[in-house]
C-alpha cells in the first residue's frame, strides 16, 4: 500500500462517515481494499465495486490498530469465524487470549468474543490487542451483564452506551438482534424449540414483559450513527434461527429474514457495511433454498451462517454434522461460515475444541471454494498430490491444513527421521504401496521400451 492504514485513518479522522462503503461509493480505493485485493489475488477495482454494491464487506474498525484487513463476500474465498469467550462459570482472560491465538494459528478469518462472565471490558481489550483479525461481539451479552442480569432493566440508552464503548475499543462488527419483532411471537409459539438464540431469547423476554417493540429495531438509526463513526460493520442477527430440523424454514425464520433485508437496505443507504446471519439447523435438501431466499430478500448482502447442522443427533460431533451443511451452504453462495466445535450444545469449548472446530470448517470452506471454481483454489491440492506421489512426507505435512496433526499421525508408527524419506507409510508397508507399485510398472515399461 502506498499509504499505510494508520496514515489513512489519521488523514481522514475528521470525516463524519469513515466506513469502507462510504469511500467505495465515492470511487476511492482505501488501503484496506488494496490489501484485500492483494491477499485475494484480485484487482482492487473489483474489490471497490463489490464493496460499493454491498456484496462485500471489510470489517475494519478504525481503532483496531493491529488489524490485517480481510473481506467477506461472494467474490472472495469463503471465510470462517471462530467463537470464543468466557462464561459465568469459566472466566479467564489468559484462556480467552489463548483461544484467540489458536483460532488465528489454525486459520480463523474473524473471531467473535461472546464472553458473558468476568471483567468483559478487560477480556475484550486483551483480545483486540492480541488480534490481527477482526473481532466481533454480541453487545447484548454485555448489556445484560451491566444490568446485573436483570433483562427488565434494559433501555435503549444503556444499549447504545454499550455499543459506543465497544466501538471505541476497536470491535469491527456487532451482531445485533434487531429483526425479531413483537409481532413474530405467535410464529415462535408454533415451534418445537422456540427461540434458541441467546440474544433473541433475551429480547423476547423484554418484549413480552413490556409488550413493546424491539428497542434495537426502534433505535436502528442511532446504531447506524455509531457504526458510521468507527467503521463498525453490522451482522444482523438471526434471533429466530431454527434450533432443530423440525423448525427449519418456518414462518418465524423467514418473517425475521424479511425484516433483516429491510434493515440491510437502510444500513446500506447510510453507508454502513452489513452482512446477514443465517441458520442454524437445516436439512441438507433445504440449504440451497435458504441461501437463494436470503439473496432475494437482502439484496445480495454477504450471508454468514452457523453451520447449518444437518442432523440433531451428533452430540459430541456437531463440528462434523455442521461442516457438512456449511460446505453445501458455501458452495451455494454463503460468504462466511461460523464454526461449530465438538462441544456445541454440551459445554464451553476449550482451546482443543477450538482447533477441532476450525479445521473442520477450513475443510468445508476450501472444498466449497474448489466447487465454485475460485481463483487458485485447487493449487494446494495439486501440490499435495505431487508430494504424496513423490513420497515427500515433510512437504505433505507442510501443505496439510493441520500440519501438526498430519505429522503426529504419521509419526505414531514411524517416528524415526529415516522414515521421512521412506517410499511407504504404516498403512501399506514397503511391499503393498499402490503408488510405488504403479511407479515400478511404468519404470519397467519404459526400460522394456
Amino acid at each position: 500500500m502506498s499509504v499505510s492504514r494508520n496514515e489513512w485513518i489519521e488523514k481522514n479522522k475528521n470525516d463524519k462517515i469513515k466506513t469502507q462503503l462510504h469511500y467505495a461509493k465515492k470511487g476511492i480505493i482505501t488501503p484496506e481494499m488494496a490489501y484485500v485485493a492483494n491477499v485475494e489475488e484480485l484487482d482492487s477495482k473489483l474489490i471497490l465495486s463489490e464493496v460499493a454494491r454491498g456484496r462485500l464487506i471489510i470489517p475494519a474498525n478504525i481503532n483496531h490498530k493491529a488489524l490485517q484487513p480481510m473481506g467477506i463476500g461472494i467474490a472472495l474465498k469463503t471465510k470462517i469465524n471462530s467463537n470464543i469467550g468466557s462464561s459465568q462459570i469459566v472466566e479467564d482472560i489468559d484462556e480467552e487470549v489463548e483461544k484467540l491465538k489458536v483460532s488465528i494459528k489454525y486459520g480463523a478469518d474473524t473471531v467473535m468474543d461472546l464472553s458473558t462472565g468476568g471483567d468483559l471490558d478487560s477480556i475484550r481489550e486483551a483480545i483486540i490487542a492480541a488480534s490481527s483479525v477482526p473481532i466481533g461481539t454480541v453487545p447484548m451479552y454485555q448489556i445484560l451483564h451491566d444490568v446485573k442480569n436483570d433483562v427488565m432493566k434494559l433501555d435503549i440508552d444503556i444499549m447504545l452506551d454499550c455499543l459506543l464503548k465497544q466501538a471505541k475499543q476497536g470491535v469491527s462488527y456487532f451482531t445485533i438482534h434487531c429483526g425479531f419483532l413483537l409481532e413474530h411471537m405467535p410464529y415462535v409459539a408454533k415451534r418445537k424449540m422456540g427461540v434458541v438464540s441467546r440474544g433473541g431469547s433475551l429480547m423476547a423476554s423484554w418484549m413480552m414483559h413490556y409488550h413493546r417493540q424491539n428497542p434495537f429495531y426502534e433505535a436502528f438509526d442511532e446504531i447506524l450513527k455509531i457504526c458510521q463513526e468507527y467503521d463498525v460493520s453490522l451482522s444482523l442477527g438471526d434471533s429466530l434461527r431454527p434450533g432443530c430440523l423440525a423448525d427449519a424454514s418456518d414462518e418465524a425464520q423467514f418473517a425475521e429474514l424479511k425484516v433483516l433485508g429491510e434493515l440491510a437496505k437502510r444500513a446500506y443507504d447510510k453507508d454502513v457495511q452489513v452482512m446477514i446471519e443465517g441458520p442454524g439447523h437445516v436439512p441438507l435438501n433445504q440449504i440451497e433454498r435458504n441461501v437463494e431466499l436470503q439473496k432475494e430478500l437482502c439484496n445480495d448482502a454477504p450471508f454468514y451462517v452457523l453451520g447449518p447442522l444437518v442432523t440433531d443427533i451428533a452430540a459430541g460431533y456437531d463440528h462434523i454434522a455442521s461442516a457438512i451443511g456449511a460446505c453445501v451452504a458455501a458452495w451455494k453462495g454463503v460468504a462466511m461460515l461460523c464454526y461449530v466445535t465438538p462441544k456445541e450444545h454440551l459445554g464451553l469449548p476449550n482451546a482443543k475444541d477450538v482447533r477441532e472446530g476450525i479445521i473442520a470448517y477450513k475443510i468445508a470452506a476450501h472444498a466449497a471454494d474448489i466447487a465454485r471454481g475460485r481463483v487458485n483454489a485447487r493449487i494446494r491440492d495439486d501440490l499435495m498430490s505431487d508430494a504424496r506421489y513423490g513420497f515427500d512426507w515433510n512437504r505433505q505435512f507442510e501443505l496439510a491444513l493441520d500440519s501438526e496433526r498430519a505429522r503426529e499421525y504419521h509419526d505414531e508408527a514411524l517416528p524415526q527421521d529415516v522414515f521421512k524419506d521412506a517410499e511407504f507409510c504404516s498403512m501399506c508397508g514397503p511391499k503393498f504401496c499402490s503408488y510405488k507399485i504403479t511407479q515400478d510398472i511404468f519404470k519397467n515399461y519404459k526400460e522394456e521400451s
